[in-house]
């Protein structure tokens, strides 16, 4: 299987999660989106949404998306079931996960940050607010779903899930930009617990082969 990833992609790295939970290798193609490596023809072959992740697997099978590739790899593959099969237990899981995916995630990525300030002409100050915003709106959220629902040292249980796969890279960008994450301390819980886990380290940024510090 071939990756085409980015260190720094929190939705590449939630596949890098999901992979290592499920111990699956593959081949990593580093793409780098500050460089606008994305945006080259030969690229946009592979994935005409200028975007990372994209898998192709063993078969040839070449899918985008994140979830869509998580769903897929928990259908195809044997190993650690990322998506519980019970059927409110996989709602309460892609509940989480799409306040994460859906919610949180596309109004900051380098995409929409970049246009704020290109487009729109946002200064350091606006673009941070403009960050800082979505990520409370969003934590407040996911603090109390894990209040209501949660269990365990993970999100749901005691073995990671989705939810988890998309609950660290959030976290580690939040942080990476600054955003004060004290108050939500169920999340933080399953961010530090999560990080022991050897899946999630070998899935970090700094274990990427294309990591510019």
């Amino acid at each position: 299987m071939q990756l085409y990833s980015f260190f720094n992609s929190s939705t590449s790295y939630r596949v890098r999660i999901a992979m290592a939970l499920k111990g699956l290798s593959y081949n990593y193609q580093g793409i780098n989106l500050r460089a606008g490596d994305q945006h080259s023809e030969d690229y946009q072959q592979v994935n005409p949404a200028k975007g990372v992740p994209v898998l192709v697997d063993d078969d040839g099978v070449s899918l985008s998306q994140s979830m869509a590739i998580i769903q897929y790899l928990d259908d195809a593959y044997e190993g650690h079931r990322l998506i519980p099969q019970d059927a409110l237990a996989k709602a309460r899981v892609l509940e989480f996960s799409n306040l994460i995916a859906c919610d949180m995630h596309p109004v900051n990525n380098l995409r929409i940050l970049g246009y704020l300030v290109k487009n729109l002409g946002a200064d350091d100050a606006q673009k941070q607010a403009w960050y800082g915003h979505w990520i409370a709106e969003g934590f407040v959220a996911a603090e109390k779903l894990l209040e209501r629902y949660g269990s365990g040292p993970y999100c749901f249980g005691d073995q990671p899930t989705l939810a988890d796969c998309c609950l660290v890279p959030q976290v580690a960008n939040a942080s990476r930009f600054g955003c004060d994450l004290s108050p939500y301390t169920r999340v933080m819980a399953v961010y530090e617990h999560c990080l022991q886990h050897p899946a999630f380290k070998e899935a970090a940024p700094e274990s990427q082969p294309d990591y510019i510090d």
